[in-house]
């Protein structure tokens, strides 16, 4: 048809099942639905595939970006290229296109001015205006449905089975027919068009796959949630904040559900918003001290503010759980971009000498699995508990294995009860060691013994809970809570190895970095360069750490701030020759690449080591 037809390529490879695209539009255009409903059919095509949002902090009116990776070898890590790029938003298109590599799409609204057309590219224009004109919207939906133009032609390209984007309609809109059915005519319109007005010239291709029966797609904030919930938890205090919010609002939605005594009926929770977040953790903290399975959900500027209440929880021993969905710092920093730059800031959190339990969940799955572990951990260990995620894993949504319902009883730790205090004839001290391991016995609101209560005091006290300043006993009480988190070393999540043979290199890393490291792992290999590769999964780390570092001539620490963080706290425990470990770290708030780990270890094994 004129100027759009173009001559198909014969001697052309498709690219099955493997590209990048992502869709360009205007923050507040109602895009999400849209976007969605293409990374869901993707997945209902069993096609493995991640989905990342990355959008601006204003409410409306900046550009916004959803990349969507397929990837039928199963990597699920950030690229630094695009194959295909959807535009709608004329002011980023130079941006936008500048990212597309040689022989890759551009889908364009064709009311956008187009400047001029790169000979590398193929572009396929989209009558957007027309074809709304042409479905006659209703004035108030117009923006959302002519999202959903780009969609029918995005999957005609690519051979998307429309029978998959109807399913993806289905659950996005909880199977409201007239709803389904609306959007999916739009979707259908554009479709047919692109049937009869474009030829394809591109090489990249979609192709059904079996299906992913056993996997879901979710978001970790959801899946911590979940997880929390599962897991007992009993009290909730929080304050709102970008990117943890959806964490607690998916509790607040869920837990009606899954948290009513099933005889009286009434709520097993309480969750509260607080005026902030000092507020917040001394709620927290509260709960926590009376016995109730507590937890809070920051980011790093609230973490910031719970900092004095935590050091109290620490010294008096009070177990909570603290969900730290990280994000860009110092200060406001970067609200809506991935970081994991509060490493530093949790090990080392409070005045004074202090010791934390960190985990850090990788993906999904994960995040749920922590979400009733922390709490055990809390309880077992006495102790705030931190679980470190970040706005990627917590706000995008992913694919992964159905949930493993936790079918171990809830651990409430050394709890004495009425009839364990009569047996020891009262002869219990709070914060007295009898076991060797660190970890005292406690007594909960509702101990009716009379020698059950004692005071909770952030200032100096014995093993009985009563006030002193005597050196000696000082000194006593500060090593057995030291004693107690080395009692912890060896009961947290152990790290996960990936081991390649003959390896000689050895690669840490922890979090959502996992995804670009595995596939680095891989591109290495290709390369001849072969590694071992441990994902840490808590702080403090066990001793399979120091081994995998002394069994490597080299070890690569990767990770997601400035200045390597987890490095530098390795590198504290000094367990191995200093010269093994190496520090490979960036932060501009984006997930980091395969191909940019790659590159540093490649560079670095060139060096002079």
């Amino acid at each position: 048809m004129g100027e759009t037809d173009l001559s198909p390529t014969k001697s052309q490879s498709y690219k099955i099942n493997d590209f990048c695209l992502t869709i360009c539009t205007v923050n507040g255009s109602g895009s999400a639905t849209a976007n969605n409903t293409i990374f869901r059919s993707l997945f209902r095509m069993g096609i493995p595939v991640s989905g990342k949002n990355i959008f601006p902090s204003n409410i409306k009116g900046e550009a916004t970006w959803f990349v969507i990776r397929a990837s039928q070898a199963g990597y699920l890590g950030r690229v630094e290229h695009d194959d295909m790029v959807v535009c709608m938003n004329q002011a980023t298109i130079l941006d936008d296109i500048k990212y597309c590599i040689p022989g890759g799409v551009v889908f364009y609204a064709d009311h956008i001015d187009l400047p001029e057309k790169r000979d590398d590219l193929i572009y396929y224009p989209m009558p957007i205006k027309q074809l709304s004109k042409q479905a006659n919207f209703p004035r108030d939906l117009r923006t959302y449905l002519e999202n959903m133009l780009y969609v029918g032609i995005v999957a005609q390209v690519l051979g998307i089975d429309l029978d998959c984007v109807k399913q993806a309609l289905d659950v996005h809109f909880g199977g409201k027919e007239n709803v389904v059915s609306s959007n999916f005519e739009v979707i259908k319109l554009a479709a047919d068009w692109a049937s009869e007005n474009l030829i394809k010239t591109d090489r990249y291709k979609v192709k059904l796959l079996p299906p992913l029966s056993d996997q879901i797609i979710c978001d970790g904030n959801t899946a911590a949630a979940l997880g929390a919930l599962f897991g007992g938890v009993q009290f909730c205090g929080w304050y709102p904040i970008t990117p943890a919010t959806s964490l607690v609002e998916t509790m607040i939605e869920r837990a009606p559900q899954l948290r009513k005594d099933p005889e009286t009926g009434k709520d097993t929770y309480a969750i509260i918003q607080a005026e902030d977040e000092l507020a917040a953790i001394g709620m927290v903290c509260g709960a926590g001290w009376a016995g109730l399975r507590s937890m809070t959900a920051t980011s790093g500027p609230g973490l910031s503010l719970m900092v004095e209440y935590l050091g109290l929880a620490y010294y008096t021993e009070v177990p909570l759980v603290v969900w730290d969905v990280q994000r860009v710092g110092p200060s406001t920093g970067l609200p809506t971009r991935t970081s994991q730059g509060d490493i530093t800031m949790v090990n080392f959190l409070g005045h004074g000498d202090t010791d934390q339990i960190m985990l850090f969940p990788s993906s999904v799955n994960e995040c749920f699995e922590f979400g009733w572990k922390a709490l055990d951990l809390a309880e077992r260990f006495q102790a705030p508990i931190f679980v470190l995620s970040d706005l990627d894993l917590g706000m995008n949504n992913w694919i992964t294995k159905k949930f493993y319902y936790p079918e171990e009883p809830l651990e409430r730790g050394k709890v004495l009860w009425e009839d364990d205090l009569e047996r020891l004839e009262g002869d219990w001290g709070r914060y007295l060691d009898k076991d060797g391991d660190g970890i005292c016995y406690r007594t909960v609101m509702g101990n009716l013994h009379p020698k059950a209560a004692y005071f909770a005091r952030g200032t100096g006290h014995d093993e009985h809970a009563l006030y002193s300043e005597n050196p000696e006993v000082w000194k006593r009480m500060m090593d057995r809570l030291k004693k107690k988190y080395q009692t912890a070393r060896e009961q947290l999540p152990e790290p996960i190895v990936r081991s390649k043979d003959h390896a000689r290199i050895g690669l840490i890393s922890l979090g959502t970095v996992d995804f670009a490291v595995i596939e680095a792992q891989d591109l290495l290999e290709k390369k001849g360069i072969m590694t071992d590769y441990m994902r840490i999964r808590a702080l403090p780390t066990s001793v399979e750490v120091d081994k995998f570092i002394n069994e490597h001539q080299r070890t690569y620490v990767i990770e997601a701030n400035r200045d390597g963080q987890l490095c530098q706290i390795l590198s504290i425990s000094a367990n191995y020759e200093e010269q093994r470990l190496h520090s490979i770290a960036f932060s501009n708030g984006l997930p980091l690449t395969a191909k940019w780990i790659m590159g540093q270890v490649e560079n670095k094994e060139k060096g002079s080591f």
